[in-house]
């Protein structure tokens, strides 16, 4: 079954955080009209290659064209306008920049596919294996129940605010009647003493005692229904207080900071859907309740005596009715989208200055009568106070369009929202290189900025001024910075759910193990289909902490994670392990989702696993020593005696896999062996798979020759066809050969004279003359030159 057929039987709760998926940059609609034809392109691979990038690009605008001559054979109006909507905007955005559009649709499509894990997971295991599951699902059932007695109880005191007043009514025109017929009331009542002294003592008829009997009756009522609205009004607030809290201090706040998660790589957030209908739910009690007690004024202003409950308790009422719905509002104006740069969507809360970025915010109270009256306004370290007390902080000024106005049409889900797309910041010159102060507490990747939106409400007649703010940003100047300012997104949001702690790197807090290695574990699982396994994270743990028998608990600091070089290293633990990132994401994807990549392994390790294995096994791990990332493979043989040998390759960087894919390196791998012949010594990948099974589909197919042109009768030979494959020589073979003739000869050597593995586009005559010659040159025992070759180091240097 096709991807987008899948995610669309999925409950409810997961069709929300689908939805929150997509925006402007990639529409829903475009995914669900061209899906079959979405999922069967390589967007990651094209996310990396703009060639291919231009092509799959173009070819969307022809599947949307084609869909659109379908939309207009069945005459389908609205999906014609929306597809031309939707061709004209990619084409305005992504014509000069297709890979970015690539890494959008690869990104989706990945969460997608996160998304039918986890559902397919919990499906399987249930709540019973999942407790704190169970604790939050109950949780939102009793505050659901507390909405609905919270909605029942306000229409309840609806119906009592009309008896009331029809009681006030009846009780006013009985008063009204017996004071014109001149009649007197008795004194047993303070209204009824103010109505006697108008009245004409002399008549004490028994049917005006009766009467003023009644009316003192219904003034008691009246009293009594008073007393019981406002004592019950007063339980009300204390309700609609308790939801509030649970609502902002625990289903908020658990919203915001699972969004840090997300934010580094966690799961994805869910989405706000929820959030927002239990907020306008409460949010439309509190305004009725607040018009019932406006209502209660006026019944007071018509009909008062003394020892009214309404005069005593009603303005207290107001207060705390106006005080809830102001809070209620402010927490509910949230940031939906953290700031993010297009072109790095991995990698949200880093802004480059002078590139555009985008946020959304959002009001959870959704009122129509809203729509297109809160004008949204975008400041940057708004609070300078906080930033002030950074020595030396960067002032940056924000460009673009900085305000917009709140509206329903922008969002597939119809929520009052605004998304800023084309904001930028540009850094304030002040003598010091920007710096306000020379003697600058912090590196720019370790300060950090607020990003603040403001607007203001009106609504029935209250003036409620809202303000939120994005959580911590880092802004660079170059993209060189990147890494290092990540780190310190990683280590804040990991560490703290502080909304605004701008001083936070002047006295960084310590991690645990622990922490850490669930952060390191999202850093591949956010981006490939696979995170870290504990045997990873513990040659990680290793690499940070040294031998220790449980790293659970351990203490790792900002420095030792991010700015110390690692023992023996000219480079820190980050800076190597966001390399190696990188070079997952752009070269080895497909082998490191498929489980074929080890990665992480000690060397120990490495050798207890291969030893038993039989000649031909290798494993894939990265290079510890190469501060750019590499990657490396290790194979076991056995030499002349039966001994097992444990090779490895020198590691392959970023470099070398852009002249050739890591999966034909492998397949195509040679070495020479002491008779000349090359072989292959790479048989099966650990722990018994056949190369040709694993790495086959990825190596690209080889054309077909093609048919000479010409004369038939022509004696011109046909080009002998040449293939690129990764030889590790014997030192002996090419010692003689000066550069500019392995040059001619068709070898392509390395970048520099240590590689052991170099590529060879060469004719088999070449090969063959090459191996004659070196045979005649260096005649010499079998045994000598095997074991030569074997104990080089530059033929085989373990990592």
């Amino acid at each position: 079954m096709a991807q987008w057929n899948q995610l669309q039987q999925l409950e409810t709760r997961y069709l929300e955080q689908l939805y929150h998926l997509y925006s402007d940059s990639f529409p829903m609609e475009l995914r669900q009209f061209l899906a079959p034809w979405i999922e069967s392109q390589d967007w990651a691979y094209a996310a990396n290659k703009e060639s291919h990038a231009t092509l799959v690009f173009h070819n969307l605008l022809g599947e949307i064209d084609q869909q659109y001559s379908r939309f207009l054979q069945e005459n389908n109006v609205l999906y014609q306008h929306n597809l031309r909507r939707i061709k004209q905007h990619l084409q305005s955005k992504y014509l000069e920049k297709p890979m970015e559009i690539a890494r959008i649709v690869a990104r989706c499509l990945w969460e997608e596919q996160r998304l039918l894990q986890t559902a397919t997971t919990a499906a399987q295991d249930g709540t019973a294996s999942h407790p704190s599951g169970t604790v939050v699902t109950e949780k939102q059932q009793i505050l659901e129940h507390n909405l609905q007695d919270i909605r029942k109880r306000v229409q309840d005191m609806e119906q009592k605010m009309k008896m009331l007043e029809n009681l006030q009514d009846d009780f006013d025109f009985n008063y009204k009647t017996l004071k014109s017929q001149g009649d007197n009331p008795p004194n047993s009542s303070p209204i009824c003493s103010e109505l006697s002294q108008d009245m004409n003592g002399n008549s004490q008829a028994a049917a005006t005692r009766q009467k003023m009997s009644q009316l003192e009756q219904m003034l008691s009522a009246l009293d009594q229904l008073r007393r019981q609205i406002v004592t019950e009004m007063a339980g009300l607030l204390s309700a609609m207080d308790f939801v509030q809290k649970n609502l902002t201090d625990d289903e908020l706040a658990d919203w915001k900071r699972r969004q840090q998660i997300a934010c580094i790589g966690g799961p994805p957030n869910i989405c706000l859907d929820r959030l927002e209908t239990w907020i306008t739910s409460l949010a439309e009690s509190q305004l009725q309740i607040r018009q019932q007690i406006k209502k209660l004024e006026e019944l007071q202003q018509k009909v008062s005596y003394k020892g009214d409950p309404i005069i005593q308790h009603r303005p207290a009422l107001e207060e705390k009715i106006v005080d809830l719905f102001r809070n209620l509002m402010k927490s509910a104006f949230v940031v939906e989208r953290q700031p993010c740069m297009p072109m790095h969507p991995d990698r949200p809360l880093v802004i480059k200055t002078g590139v555009q970025f985008t946020n959304k915010v959002r009001l959870l109270v959704k009122f129509p009568e809203l729509n297109y009256q809160l004008k949204i306004k975008v400041i940057i370290d708004k609070e300078s106070g906080d930033v002030a007390a950074i020595r030396g902080s960067r002032k940056f000024n924000i460009l673009g369009t900085n305000t917009k106005v709140m509206n329903m049409e922008e969002s597939n889900n119809g929520s009052l929202s605004a998304e800023f797309k084309h904001l930028t910041l540009r850094e304030q010159r002040c003598g010091n290189g920007g710096r306000t102060n020379s003697d600058a507490s912090l590196i720019v990747t370790e300060e950090l900025h607020l990003i603040t939106f403001e607007t203001e409400v009106y609504h029935q007649g209250l003036k409620i001024d809202l303000e939120t703010h994005s959580l911590p940003v880092v802004v660079i100047s170059n993209i060189c910075q990147m890494p290092n300012a990540w780190a310190s997104i990683l280590w804040y949001n990991m560490l703290t759910n502080h909304p605004k702690n701008v001083n936070f790197f002047t006295k960084p807090p310590v991690g645990t193990w622990d922490q850490v290695a669930e952060v390191l574990s999202w850093q591949f699982s956010s981006t490939t289909k696979r995170g870290l396994t504990i045997e990873q994270l513990t040659t990680l743990a290793e690499k940070l902490l040294g031998p220790c028998v449980n790293y659970s608990g351990c203490q790792i600091t900002w420095a030792k994670f991010c700015k110390e070089n690692m023992a023996g290293k000219g480079f820190s633990f980050w800076v190597w392990l966001d390399n190696i990132i990188d070079l997952v994401k752009k070269y080895i994807l497909a082998l490191w989702n498929e489980g074929y990549i080890l990665g992480f392994i000690s060397k120990e390790r490495e050798r207890a696993i291969l030893s038993p294995k039989p000649p031909g096994t290798f494993l894939l791990r990265f290079s510890e020593s190469s501060k750019e990332g590499g990657i490396t493979f290790t194979w076991v043989e056995k030499d002349i005696s039966g001994k097992t040998q444990i090779q490895s390759v020198e590691p392959y960087t970023k470099q070398q896999l852009n002249s050739m894919s890591f999966a034909e390196i492998i397949m195509g791998y040679k070495i020479m062996d002491a008779t000349n012949i090359l072989v292959s010594p790479l048989v099966y990948l650990f722990p018994e798979i056949p190369k040709e099974d694993a790495f086959g589909k990825y190596c690209r197919p080889e054309a077909a020759p093609e048919a000479e042109l010409g004369d038939p009768c022509s004696t011109i030979q046909p080009y002998l066809k040449t293939k690129f494959i990764c030889v590790t020589p014997c030192p002996s073979v090419f010692m003689d050969f000066p550069d500019s003739e392995l040059l001619g000869n068709g070898i392509f050597p390395g970048t520099n004279s240590g590689n052991t593995s170099d590529l060879f586009p060469m004719s088999p005559r070449t090969l063959d003359s090459l191996m004659h010659n070196e045979a005649e040159a260096n005649p010499g025992p079998l045994d000598s030159l095997t074991l030569d070759m074997e104990l080089s180091s530059d033929v085989a240097s373990p990592m």
